[in-house]
């Protein structure tokens, strides 16, 4: 029978699945844990040796899956009255990524493909994760989920479907990420808002997360002059006293916004190989409790010079001239 330190050789594995189904680093910390419990509880019944634990891997994975199944039905009223548009909580992630992990493990843990899954129901997404990203077996998916084999085929094939044809069918490479972000950040620096339309999508969309809690638009912004005069005058307004740091944010470039070293603001940047398709903005405090100071890569940005205040206050602040009114970030 192994014994409770076998736990720690799958609790990455189970909060990588945790992660992925609940979009929350905190709760699948607590799904983790609450598997440790019960794992722990297994082993010691009177009748562990006939517990059904033998196959240790697929024991836990069943329990996390099962209890991330249970927590979404019970946030399902939660986040349809969640004001202003639900993010993930951010992961900050390391830029050179682990050699070991296959490319389209690290691609499901972006911000673009997390709000993507809230388009599925919980077992579908149990059921996707679990064949797609995970590799497991349908006889191993249906027992976890209580459904046929030929069902879970079914969940897997149409789910599968529906995202790749919602998601973008090349990546970008490394180096077009970090000339687009400088080029980005550079914009932003000097108030260019002509150089900063240049980089963005036409059809971009920026997504913000307050919660109620913080100040965030409570609906998304589309296109790219709108969304340029929309960031450089956020920037002007909000953050002219923070410290701007480069990072990580969910596999993808970003930055984090600290002020007197508390964390505010997390943005992710999705972009293709020559664009910036989508920007999500995460302001909601309950979900930045586990960026720190230390966070990002240590290369600290100054996103608004005088240029940038000017241009701000002028063009794209003035009597909303800039198309997006300043109350569209709304203070909570």
């Amino acid at each position: 029978m192994p014994s409770p330190e076998s736990f720690d050789e799958f609790r990455p594995l189970l909060f990588a699945i945790a992660y992925r189904m609940l979009g929350s680093v905190v709760e699948a910390e607590d799904a983790v844990q609450e598997t440790y419990l019960r794992w722990r509880g297994a082993l010691e019944a009177p009748n562990a040796s006939n517990a059904g634990v033998r196959s240790l891997r697929a024991y836990l994975t069943s329990v996390v899956t099962r209890l991330c199944i249970d927590r979404l039905r019970s946030a399902r009223v939660q986040r349809e009255t969640y004001i202003g548009p639900w993010l993930p909580e951010p992961l900050l992630t390391d830029p050179n990524g682990d050699a070991s992990e296959p490319a389209a493990l690290a691609e499901t843990v972006s911000m673009a493909f997390l709000v993507l899954l809230e388009k599925l129901n919980p077992v579908e997404r149990a059921v996707f994760l679990l064949r797609e990203v995970f590799e497991y077996d349908y006889p191993e998916i249906a027992a976890i989920v209580d459904k046929s084999e030929a069902n879970c085929r079914q969940i897997a094939h149409r789910s599968k479907q529906y995202l790749q044809s919602q998601r973008p069918r090349f990546e970008p490479s490394r180096q077009a990420r970090e000339r687009l972000t400088h080029q980005f950040a550079q914009a932003c620096a000097t108030g260019d808002l002509p150089g900063l339309i240049a980089l963005l999508h036409r059809d971009i969309t920026v997504w913000s997360d307050g919660g109620g809690k913080a100040a965030a638009a409570l609906n998304p912004i589309h296109g790219a002059d709108r969304v340029a005069r929309f960031l450089l005058g956020v920037l002007q307004k909000f953050y002219g006293n923070a410290t701007i740091r480069s990072a990580w944010v969910n596999g993808r470039p970003g930055f984090i916004a600290f002020e007197d070293g508390v964390p505010r603001t997390v943005v992710a940047l999705e972009m293709t190989e020559n664009e910036i398709t989508a920007l999500h903005i995460i302001r909601n405090p309950e979900k930045l409790g586990r960026v720190t100071l230390g966070a990002g890569d240590g290369k600290d940005v100054h996103p608004v010079s005088a240029v940038a205040e000017e241009a701000a206050s002028g063009a794209d602040m003035r009597s909303g001239a800039c198309g997006v009114k300043p109350e569209v970030w709304r203070e909570a």
